[in-house]
């Protein structure tokens, strides 16, 4: 009986181990099933772009999956039972079995409690999210009287949502609040560049600022102000989904899976965590931060577990560490911020066209990477060992 391998989820993390996974394990003897709620390849990091009306590629899965005997299955999952080795999804078939999972569903805006985010807000922490908020900004455009957009959290995707909204649409009034100083995680120089880019392009930015409640035409802040929003988006941070937890695996509390060195859950050893879905301890000794940078070293610690343990090899240790930020400020600017062990920002930062142009070249290079997941990979299929090991820690280079 073939080992089944299941991924959950088809992003920047899911996509390029199941790709890895398939060109590196012989299909006599693994299955792998990919599990996506989406039909198509959804560019997160680009999300903003496509709600400030910018059309953005979206390879079609099956086309990416076509050749690596990957099977793609298009549901949305609702459940994981780890005791029982199911998941459940929302197609006619309901369940489906595995022998390993790879859990990387990702992660959704955080409304962290405040009143009113889940029913008045936008955001662009997926596709159809990013899609609404993109016909609200139509529907403005359209009235033909302008309109207020107010961005809330000024971390790396409150910075490029505001921009690009205010660069693409200049016709609407874009606010950006920020709860403490604007960009304070960045050098003084790229903090000084981000003000001159807000500057140029009209955006009013109000700092030390904490939103309390919204409301359907306006957000009420924590020192008594009412500020009004024709569309308020909400960027303040990300959480993981509850699917993990409601199926007892242990998790954060922000829902994400805690896992060892290499990527495996700590309650279940048959189950592997990548991306945001994964609380992965980095080689400084701090957390990983949701990132595509992250996604990218986690899914490799998880290749080289899962490849590992179930054909007997010894596991390699792939580095988990943070590089830095590179900052989209609409189309022709940017900010590219290198941080040091600790995660502080290094004196010296890259901004302007150039910083721009590495992040296209970035994102260029990540959407091909993962439309050609297979590809420059070993082509040697390696058999799985007599028995796979699924029990507590292997030896590890």
């Amino acid at each position: 009986m073939k080992h089944r391998i299941v991924v959950l989820g088809a992003g920047y993390a899911g996509t390029y181990v199941a790709g890895t996974l398939a060109r590196r394990l012989s299909p006599e003897d693994t299955e792998i099933t990919v599990v996506n709620a989406e039909p198509d390849f959804v560019q997160r990091l680009r999300l903003h772009q496509l709600a400030a009306g910018q059309e953005i590629e979206a390879p079609e899965l099956a086309d990416v999956f076509v050749g690596t005997g990957i099977r793609l299955r298009l549901a949305r999952v609702t459940a994981v039972d780890p005791e029982r080795q199911v998941v459940a999804v929302a197609d006619a078939d309901g369940e489906l079995g595995y022998d390993t999972l790879l859990y990387a569903l990702g992660s959704h805006a955080a409304d962290h409690g405040v009143p009113g985010v889940a029913e008045h807000v936008f955001d662009v922490a997926g596709r159809p999210s990013a899609l609404r908020l993109r016909e609200r900004l139509d529907s403005l455009d359209r009235r033909g009287e302008g309109g207020s957009v107010l961005v809330v959290g000024d971390g790396l995707t409150g910075i490029e949502t505001a921009t690009e909204i205010a660069e693409s649409r200049p016709g609407l009034s874009v606010t950006l609040v920020a709860r403490g100083e604007l960009g304070d995680r960045l050098s003084a120089g790229a903090r000084s560049h981000l003000r001159q880019a807000c500057d140029r392009l009209g955006i009013t930015v109000l700092e030390h600022t904490e939103v309390e409640a919204v409301e359907a035409a306006r957000v009420l802040c924590a020192d008594g102000a009412a500020l009004a929003s024709d569309a308020t988006v909400w960027t303040a941070g990300f959480a993981a989904g509850p699917i993990a937890a409601a199926g007892g695996l242990e998790v954060t509390e922000n829902g994400r899976i805690v896992v060892d060195r290499t990527m495996r859950s700590l309650s279940h050893p048959n189950v592997y965590a990548v991306g945001d879905s994964a609380y992965a301890i980095g080689d400084n000794g701090r957390p990983l931060p949701m990132s595509c940078a992250s996604a990218g070293f986690t899914g490799m610690q998880a290749t080289n577990a899962i490849v590992g343990r179930l054909t007997g090899r010894k596991i390699a240790n792939t580095k988990l560490e943070y590089p830095g930020n590179h900052i989209s400020l609409g189309r022709r600017d940017g900010i590219l911020q290198m941080v040091d062990n600790t995660g502080q920002a290094k004196p010296k930062y890259v901004g302007g066209r150039k910083a721009a142009r590495i992040k296209a070249g970035i994102l260029k290079m990540s959407l091909w990477t993962n439309s050609h997941p297979t590809f420059g990979l070993p082509k040697r299929k390696h058999r799985l060992a007599p028995a796979c090991d699924a029990s507590p820690e292997k030896a590890v280079a």
